[in-house]
């Protein structure tokens, strides 16, 4: 089996079986996006405890790379400081997916990066646009 396949596997176990699937009660973050280019839906909540992402989940409407890029940084953040996932970074998503992303799926694969990156600085009171 080749890497390309492993990591093609790997997406869609995390698009059939999402890790942090779902909604925290009582979130200190809670952010919504969409891709208006495909349809692709996604929230993320978190719960912070001295700076860092203690638990996180997502609900995400939309494909397999959008689903898989979302499940993977859940896995990802926990335990990190706001700070650090502030500063992740378009190349530690495709790093995570591990296939190469066509310039049309880019969006896909980084709207869950964007949603978290965006409810922190809501969180933190100061709204990025």
């Amino acid at each position: 089996m080749s890497f390309e396949q492993m990591y093609q596997e790997q997406i869609l176990d995390h698009y059939k079986n999402p890790r942090n699937s779902g909604s925290l009660q009582n979130p200190d973050i809670k952010y919504s996006d969409t891709n208006p280019l495909c349809g692709d839906e996604v929230e993320f909540t978190a719960k912070v405890k001295d700076d860092k992402i203690t638990e996180v989940k997502f609900n995400c409407k939309g494909c397999a790379i959008s689903k898989a890029a979302s499940s993977m940084l859940t896995d990802a953040v926990k335990g990190k400081s706001l700070d650090d996932v502030r500063k992740m970074t378009k190349d530690e998503i495709l790093g995570m997916l591990g296939v190469q992303i066509s310039p049309v799926r880019m969006k896909c694969a980084m709207l869950g990066l964007k949603t978290l990156q965006k409810g922190i600085y809501k969180y933190l009171g100061k709204e990025k646009k």
